[in-house]
C-alpha cells in the first residue's frame, strides 16, 4: 500500500416532471448582489484545480458553467463564480453573501479540499502506475471536494437510479427552498435549506414534485437526522472524526442510503479519502485496468468489496482520489479528448495485495 507525506496547501422508468416548489415553500428572495463583483486571485495553479474536471463531474449538482471555463455555485451562504485565467490558474468573484464577507474566502479553500494537495497525491501514485501517470498529464486537476455533509447526503439520496438531468433538477427544488442569493447567466442561486426548513416539507409535496420513491426517503432521512442528539447537521459533522467503517454503518441506518451512497457521502464530505463508490462504471474500470481476470463476471456484492480493495490495495489511503480520476477519465466528454494510445489502453498485469486495516464498503447496484 502507498505511504503519503503531503504538503499542506496556503447515472428508465417514465416519470412524472420535476415540478417548481409551490409559492409556499419558496423563500423570500434577497434583492440584490454586489454592485462591483471583484475577481480575486486564490493562488491556484491548474494542477490543483480544474474546473471542468471537478464540477460536472458527479460529484455536485449544484454548479453551473456560467462562462467559458467558469463555474458558479454557492458555499454556506456565499454565492461564488470560479474562473480559469490565461494561464490556467484560478480566480473567483463573490457575487453575495449573507454573512461577512471576509469568510468566503476561507469557506470557499476549505470547500475546494484545499489542505490537501493533489500535486502531492499524483506524485506518488504515477510514480508506481504509468497509466495513472499518463492520465494525469492530460487531466491535471480533477480534485474531489470536501462538500457540507447535509447537502452532499440530499443531493446523492435524489440520485438513486437516477440520470444526471433529474438529479440536477431535484437538487434545484430541494435548493429553491433556501434563502435565494441571486441570478449568475440566466440561473438562481439559493443557499441550502437548512433540516429545519427541509422538515417542513411532506412526503406528498415531493411526490407531487416528481421525486417518485425516493420522497420517502428525503423525508425519512430528514426526520431521522433530527432526533440525533445535538441535531442532525451536527451529527453528521462528527462523522468526519471517524473512521470508514463506523462512518458508513452509522449513514446506513438513514432510509435510502445504501452502501454506495454512503460511500459517495464519505468521499465527498466526510474526508474518508479512501472509500470507493462502486456501480457498474466503477466495475468497468476496475477489471480493465486493476483485476482483469475478473471480466466478464457478474457484478455482485462479494465482488464490489473485492473492487474496492483492489482500490485501496494499489493506491492505498488516497485511494478514492486515484478512483475518482479514472472515473472522470471514462466519461464520454473527457474520454474524446484524450490521445487514443491513453483512452484505449489497459493493464496488463492485475494488482496483486490486499487492503488492509479498514473495511471496505461498496454496492452491486447503481442506486444506493
Amino acid at each position: 500500500m502507498l505511504s503519503l507525506k503531503l504538503r499542506p496547501l496556503s447515472i428508465m422508468k417514465r416519470q412524472v416532471p420535476i415540478q417548481s416548489p409551490p409559492p409556499t415553500l419558496t423563500s423570500k428572495r434577497t434583492k440584490t448582489l454586489l454592485k462591483s463583483p471583484k475577481w480575486v486571485p486564490l493562488n491556484l495553479a491548474q494542477s490543483e484545480l480544474s474546473l471542468p474536471l471537478t464540477f460536472p463531474t458527479g460529484q455536485t449538482f449544484r454548479w453551473r458553467q456560467t462562462g467559458p471555463l467558469q463555474y458558479t455555485g454557492v458555499v454556506g451562504s456565499h454565492l461564488v463564480s470560479l474562473q480559469h485565467l490565461q494561464n490556467g490558474d484560478v480566480s473567483y468573484c463573490l457575487h453575495h453573501s449573507s454573512s461577512p464577507q471576509s469568510n468566503a474566502e476561507p469557506a470557499l479553500l476549505d470547500f475546494l479540499n484545499m489542505g490537501i494537495s493533489l500535486a502531492g497525491i499524483w506524485e506518488v501514485f504515477s510514480a508506481s502506475d504509468s497509466r495513472f501517470a499518463e492520465l494525469a498529464t492530460h487531466m491535471a486537476g480533477a480534485r474531489v471536494l470536501r462538500q457540507d455533509p447535509l447537502e452532499c447526503l440530499i443531493q446523492f439520496l435524489c440520485s438513486s437510479n437516477n440520470n444526471i438531468g433529474r438529479i440536477t433538477k431535484m437538487v434545484d427544488f430541494v435548493s429553491s427552498l433556501g434563502t435565494h442569493l441571486g441570478s449568475v447567466a440566466g440561473f438562481e442561486f439559493h443557499e441550502f435549506p437548512s433540516l429545519d426548513r427541509l422538515a417542513m416539507v411532506s412526503e406528498q409535496e415531493l411526490r407531487e414534485a416528481g421525486f417518485g420513491y425516493r420522497a420517502k426517503y428525503l423525508t425519512g432521512t430528514v426526520k431521522a437526522l433530527q432526533s440525533k442528539p445535538g441535531g442532525g447537521e451536527e451529527w453528521l459533522l462528527s462523522l468526519r472524526k471517524l473512521e470508514l467503517e463506523e462512518v458508513i454503518d452509522a449513514l446506513t441506518t438513514l432510509p435510502g442510503v445504501g452502501p454506495k451512497v454512503a460511500a459517495c457521502i464519505a468521499l465527498f464530505s466526510l474526508d474518508q479519502h479512501d472509500a470507493i463508490p462502486v456501480d457498474t462504471h466503477v466495475w468497468k474500470i476496475a477489471t480493465r485496468y486493476l483485476i482483469p481476470e475478473l471480466a466478464g463476471a457478474r457484478l455482485t456484492p462479494k465482488l464490489c468489496s473485492h473492487v474496492a480493495e483492489a482500490f485501496v490495495s494499489k493506491y492505498g489511503k488516497y485511494a478514492g482520489w486515484a478512483q475518482t480520476l479514472l472515473f472522470v477519465a471514462e466519461l464520454p466528454s473527457q474520454k474524446a479528448l484524450l490521445p487514443p494510445h491513453v483512452s484505449d489502453a489497459k493493464e496488463s498485469k492485475s494488482t496483486k495485495g490486499k487492503g488492509r486495516g479498514r473495511k471496505i464498503v461498496a454496492d452491486a447496484s447503481n442506486s444506493e
